[in-house]
């Protein structure tokens, strides 16, 4: 692990998940799975997330996608949320939604769908 790499990794993943997140993740690092969230902050956040090729939005999008097709809902929650701090809208995370029921399935998008009005819920409700 390189300690550049993991702190820049590390103010990625905050900005784009949030503290509160981030903290409760590495408040339950443990030896078993230490060198997992030290590989999740190095190399998917520090690595990739930072190349210059692709915007934050960009990725958001790009990650609902992809977790939508693979079915995880806990992190299609979580990164609904980070897609709005990248900038998203909520229509272009529809859109995106939309485009995996072509490519994923609908039931799929089902699924995404449901967790996306479950997270912008949350989200007004903090705002009132």
């Amino acid at each position: 692990m390189t300690q550049e790499r993991f702190e820049k990794g590390l103010k990625v993943r905050r900005e784009v998940l949030g503290d509160a997140y981030v903290d409760a993740a590495l408040s339950k690092m443990d030896d078993f799975n230490r060198p997992l969230q030290e590989l999740v902050t190095e190399y998917c956040w520090g690595a990739v997330w930072t190349r210059p090729g692709l915007g934050r939005k960009t990725r958001s999008l790009i990650n609902l996608a992809m977790l939508t097709a693979l079915n995880r809902p806990h992190e299609i929650k979580i990164h609904l949320k980070g897609a709005l701090n990248n900038g998203c809208s909520r229509e272009e995370i529809m859109e995106t939604l939309l485009q995996t029921a072509i490519y994923c399935g609908v039931p799929a998008a089902v699924d995404s769908f449901r967790l996306a009005r479950e997270a912008f819920a949350e989200l007004d409700t903090k705002k009132e």
